[in-house]
């Protein structure tokens, strides 16, 4: 670094007394200013050992050892005749900026994003999508449906994570997520409803991948107790910590969480530039609280929806609803047979048909106990054709 600082100064003042002799002296000058520049955007990058003074160790930066006096001002002559007095040192001074320090990464949340095994294609991309808006999420693999949901803690710690988003899949069409604050709690349970993923979506909006977020909570999140602890486990799950080496030092889009119909909408948008509109980018989804826990996975429950119907008595529900209209669907059938028969009965009767009726003498009942005598039947002695034609010969 020293040699790299020293070749820096021979460089510049080379520069100084080559400039005063060359006709293209302002290209030159802030060709300078571009090298010096790149020099120090490098010595920043790459950073500086460490030094002991008086037995205390201390880190060693570019401002402590080259720019520990004030910034050096450079000054140009642009003609033999005057002197360096002479000139205007404000429109010839090149000052060489300080480096701007980045701050210290102390917020070290980390959030586990995995699922258990059962889950579709949609949700595999909405936790693809949850990762790339999140940079400060790690992956894992799918759990087994045998292990107990306490298992995650341990998972957690292995990993390093003290947040957790887990989706359980269960029938393979009913998706539940787990936010929970490992190892300790409080952990909350949903039931996640219309899915959109960026993919489907297919939005106008576009946002910076590791750009730090703001998060919008409705107003009702502050009203009621549970609410509010559910906004401080999405705050501290969903938010970027500042300084996150994965993360980008910009703020270009927006996450809403909104309070309706008893459930909590998530939706992602863009910030605009120019007049700090709002363009949708996804994905979006939406939460059906269930219950919330003391602990991490399990423990007393905190607080309990009434308003929540499990899937499966939903799905009862619509059978019934369809069992309920088939029959009275039959139940019209019968009445429409039923009056069809009536109107025909209606009509065949006629009332008058009993005017020409004359009713007929009785005749006694006779019994035949004796069969009836055959009776002989005498049959013509017909002659042959051949007999008749020779009697009519003759």
């Amino acid at each position: 670094m020293y040699l790299l600082g020293f070749n820096l100064g021979r460089l510049t003042g080379f520069m100084v007394s080559f400039l005063d002799h060359t006709p293209y002296r302002e290209v030159a000058v802030m060709h300078l200013k571009v090298v010096c520049q790149t020099a120090l955007n490098n010595i920043r990058r790459r950073g500086l050992p460490r030094n002991e003074h008086n037995g205390v160790v201390q880190e060693e930066t570019w401002s402590t050892r080259f720019c520990s006096k004030k910034a050096k001002k450079v000054k140009f002559v642009s003609n033999e005749d005057k002197t360096t007095s002479e000139i205007n040192p404000e429109t010839h001074e090149v000052t060489i900026p300080a480096p701007v320090s980045r701050g210290k990464w102390t917020n070290k949340e980390r959030v586990l994003i995995f699922s258990s095994r059962g889950v579709n294609f949609r949700t595999r991309h909405l936790m693809q999508d949850l990762r790339t808006l999140m940079p400060h999420s790690k992956a894992d693999t799918k759990m087994d449906r045998k292990d107990k949901l306490f298992v995650i803690n341990e998972v957690c710690e292995m990993k390093n994570c003290n947040k957790c988003l887990f989706f359980e899949a269960k029938k393979k069409q009913d998706l539940y997520l787990w936010i929970s604050n490992s190892p300790h709690g409080p952990s909350a349970k949903f039931l996640v409803q219309n899915i959109h993923t960026l993919a489907e979506l297919k939005m106008t909006g576009n946002c910076l991948k590791g750009s730090r977020p703001l998060l919008s909570f409705d107003p009702k999140f502050d009203k009621e107790p549970h609410y509010a602890l559910l906004k401080e486990l999405f705050i501290q799950t969903f938010s970027t910590p500042r300084y996150h080496p994965k993360s980008q030092p910009f703020v270009d889009h927006v996450l809403t969480f909104t309070i309706a119909d008893n459930r909590i909408w998530f939706r992602n948008y863009q910030i605009i530039e120019e007049d700090a509109s709002l363009v949708e980018i996804g994905p979006r989804f939406v939460l059906n609280l269930i219950k919330i826990f003391q602990g991490s996975f399990g423990g007393p429950t905190l607080f309990e929806n009434e308003h929540f119907q499990s899937p499966n008595m939903h799905r009862r529900q619509l059978r019934l609803a369809a069992a309920a209209k088939v029959r009275e669907k039959q139940m019209v059938k019968e009445l429409q047979k039923m009056k069809r028969t009536e109107a025909k009965e209606d009509v065949t009767k006629d009332v008058t048909a009993d005017v020409f009726l004359t009713p007929a003498d009785e005749k006694p009942v006779q019994i035949e106990t004796q069969p009836p005598q055959t009776i002989a039947v005498k049959k013509k002695q017909k002659a042959f054709k051949r007999q008749r034609m020779q009697m009519a010969r003759r």
